[in-house]
């Protein structure tokens, strides 16, 4: 069933030690580990999309073995398994030495690589128990498919398994752990490299380890490059702040917030990886970030992910710097990050709006009350423009009742002042030409997201599934493939976070153990 092959393990050397317990590893990118078996695993979500993209038969999920391999209780031909050392900057802190703490790579099928996420312990777990928890397995599975069709570039999702083994957690490290069931999420990427791979080579000066990764991924994307040269590795870098300058835009327009952009969560395929505690804007707030880590310095909060992105890139120039020995073409690529940042914002922008770019671009002022309005009225960052593209502006005036109330309908403020709304209404108006008229409102429903993986709604989902109601977890899982057409069951998904659940656990703000 799985034609497992053993690309990364065959280019670079293994860790000499066996076994689970922590230690430092050096010398090498990857220390062979299996996953720890775990109790009745059954299977709760599958993708036929991912299985697909794997060469997988389409009655691939029914099989008893195809489950017990992707819940770690059994292996195959050809999987070799393995846990890659990396190291990171956390919280603008170098880390020192990280790794794949509880994900397990199987190996490679075609141009995939297989990972089992909550596999159990490796080398690098740190003492702790290795093991993922459901409710925070069912985020990731969930927001990777998620982001995938809304179009972000982002790590996929095979499998879910649940099981009977237990782990405890303290969810919001408030003193109260709690006994919760575990679960395992197959992930699926061309690569799960990431920025603190290098990082930790350069800081260790394992230089012909560091080139030789650099090799292996420069041949991931562009395998006709000679990678042995500067120039190459220079042009790797460049590719890399441009692929992740739209990775940002993206994010930022459909208000996606990572939460935890620490270097080691940032992947050289500028796709987005690791869901831990995200979030998305709902009453729009600049400074908004879901992690109860980062409540207080707000780091990793909405509007600082680009220069977040852009301070990350440059710890990745600085490990690859001794590969090329010249700052200028770093340099010129974190430059061109900013570029490149900005012209995709503004082009995001434009088009959820119904504008070209060059219009928004000319008429700063657009966007700037725009912003004093989703701020000022506490604003629902998507069900806004999901309402602005479907409301008549014809009117040169704006002021249709019918019009303004389904807009105030999106704000969280009990008394809403629609006065800035009417200003900047009419503002908007005057920059739409006839054409931008005719078609406004498909084009902007093409680019504006009817449906949002709202964390009230995962977690209500979540809560279903621990009280044995599986229904609700598939039925999400359905939703989130079309994400910007309508659906007959809308008043169940599509609706402002509800009083009850602006400060509920799981809704709102998260830890990282979420």
């Amino acid at each position: 069933m799985f034609a497992f092959e053993d690309r990364f393990t065959r280019h670079f050397p293994a860790d000499s030690a066996t076994g689970r317990e922590p230690r430092t590893v050096q010398n090498a990118l990857y220390a062979r580990v299996e996953p720890e078996p775990v109790s009745n695993p059954k299977l709760l979500l599958w993708s036929d999309e991912v299985a697909a993209l794997l060469g997988l038969k389409v009655d691939a999920q029914t099989s008893e073995t195809v489950r017990n391999v992707l819940a770690g209780n059994a292996m195959v031909d050809g999987s070799v398994p393995y846990a890659t050392v990396y190291g990171g900057h956390q919280f603008g802190h170098w880390a020192g030495q990280l790794g794949d703490g509880r994900a397990i790579n199987l190996g490679e099928i075609g141009d995939y690589t297989l990972q089992l996420k909550g596999a159990g312990r490796t080398p690098f777990s740190r003492h702790a128990d290795g093991r993922a928890v459901l409710r925070s397995s069912i985020r990731e599975f969930l927001c990777s498919e998620a982001m995938h069709h809304l179009g972000i570039p982002t790590t996929r999702a095979l499998s879910l398994i649940g099981t009977d083994s237990t782990a405890v957690r303290d969810m919001f490290y408030d003193g109260h752990p709690e006994n919760e069931p575990c679960a395992l999420v197959c992930r699926v990427s061309k690569s799960f490299l990431r920025f603190g791979h290098f990082e930790l080579l350069a800081q260790r000066g394992e230089l012909d380890l560091l080139r030789r990764l650099a090799a292996y991924t420069l041949d991931l994307s562009d395998p006709d490059v000679d990678a042995a040269t500067p120039e190459a590795v220079a042009g790797l870098f460049d590719r890399i702040c441009r692929d992740t300058a739209a990775l940002i835009a993206r994010w930022m327009a459909v208000g996606f917030v990572h939460g935890v952009m620490n270097t080691d969560n940032m992947s050289m395929l500028s796709e987005t990886i690791d869901y831990g505690p995200y979030g998305w804007l709902e009453k729009y707030d600049l400074q908004w970030t879901p992690n109860t880590t980062d409540a207080e310095g707000r780091r990793y909060c909405y509007a600082n992910q680009p220069a977040i992105a852009q301070w990350n890139l440059s710890r990745l120039g600085n490990a690859l710097y001794p590969l090329i020995e010249d700052v200028e073409p770093l340099q010129n690529s974190l430059t061109a990050f900013n570029q490149e940042f900005h012209a995709g914002w503004n082009r995001l922008l434009a088009a959820k709006l119904g504008l070209s770019a060059e219009v928004l671009q000319a008429n700063p002022l657009c966007y700037q009350q725009l912003v004093h309005v989703l701020s000022a009225l506490d604003m629902d960052f998507n069900l806004f423009f999901d309402a602005l593209s479907r409301i008549a502006v014809r009117d040169t005036d704006c002021s249709e009742p019918e019009s303004m109330q389904a807009l105030l309908g999106c704000s969280y403020a009990e008394t809403p002042d629609a006065a800035p709304l009417h200003a900047w209404l009419q503002l908007y108006r005057n920059l739409l030409t006839e054409s931008a008229l005719a078609d406004r409102g498909s084009s902007m429903r093409a680019v504006n997201p009817v449906f949002i993986l709202r964390n009230h709604l995962v977690q209500d989902v979540i809560d279903a599934a621990h009280a044995g109601d599986l229904q609700p977890l598939q039925d999400i899982f359905m939703r989130l493939k079309t994400p910007y057409a309508d659906s007959p069951d809308d008043a169940r998904w599509v609706r402002k976070c509800p009083p009850e659940s602006m400060h509920r656990a799981g809704c709102s703000m998260l830890s990282c153990s979420s």
